[in-house]
Order: C-alpha cells, then structure tokens, then sequence
C-alpha cells in the first residue's frame, strides 16, 4: 500500500518551522498577557518567532518561484503580519530598555493586536493548504 502525502515534500519543512514560529510567538505573547509584564524572555520568544517565520517564508518563497501561487491576500497579510512581528519584536526591545510604566502599558495593547493580526496569514496558508490537498 502506498501513501501519498496531501503535502508537497517541499513545504512540509517550512510548515512544520512555521508552526513553531507560531508556538514561540503565542507563547510570548500569552506570557506576557497573563504576567501583566514584559520580560526578557518574552522579548526572546518574539524574536525566536519571527526568525521561525522568515526563515519558513524564504523556504515557501522557493515554492513561488517554481510556480505555486500562494494567492494575493495570503500574500499581502502574510507581508503585513511579519513586518507588524518585527516592528513589534523591536519595540519590545527598546521598551525594556529604555521605555519606562506608560511604554509597557501601551506595549502591553498593541501586542495582542499583532499577535491577531498575523493568526489570519497563518491559518489561512493552513487552510489553502489542506484545501489545495484535497483538491489535487
């Protein structure tokens, strides 16, 4: 009996880096919700998640030169959300070093939003996935 995976070999490594930048960067930005503080490791999280998420769109970006068409809108959300990733990882930083009481507070608000805003490029490149699996 043989096995045909619904996914192409070529995306299965980047998927699973992907899922791992989801894991870094939720669990940071969890933490850091139920702790009411920004911490070190927080700031550590967020930068792990967005070098699992780069390093995973440069592997994907192969894909697209070769011909896969990941379709505008993932492409665009995808685009917004990592660069929202790293101008948030980056304000982490500069908060915890130099921001005082008022720039975590703010902080603290706009890190959820992001977080919200880069789950849409994430689960919606899943669900073509498993869609584009099931078609074809």
């Amino acid at each position: 009996m043989r096995y045909d995976a619904a996914m192409p070999r070529e995306l299965i490594v980047p998927a699973i880096i992907m899922s791992l930048a989801f894991v870094f960067y939720t669990t940071g930005v969890w933490s850091e919700r139920f702790q009411r503080d920004l911490r070190w490791r927080h700031i550590a999280l967020f930068w792990t998640g967005l070098a699992c998420d780069g390093f995973a769109t440069s592997m994907m970006s192969r894909l697209v030169a070769a011909g896969e068409n990941p379709g505008i809108v993932h492409s665009v959300t995808g685009f917004s959300a990592f660069w929202m990733m790293a101008l948030h990882a980056a304000w982490a930083t500069w908060v915890l070093l130099r921001g005082g009481r008022e720039a975590r507070s703010r902080f603290h608000r706009f890190s959820f939003v992001v977080w919200l805003v880069w789950l849409v490029p994430y689960f919606g490149g899943m669900i073509a996935g498993i869609a584009r699996g099931a078609n074809g």
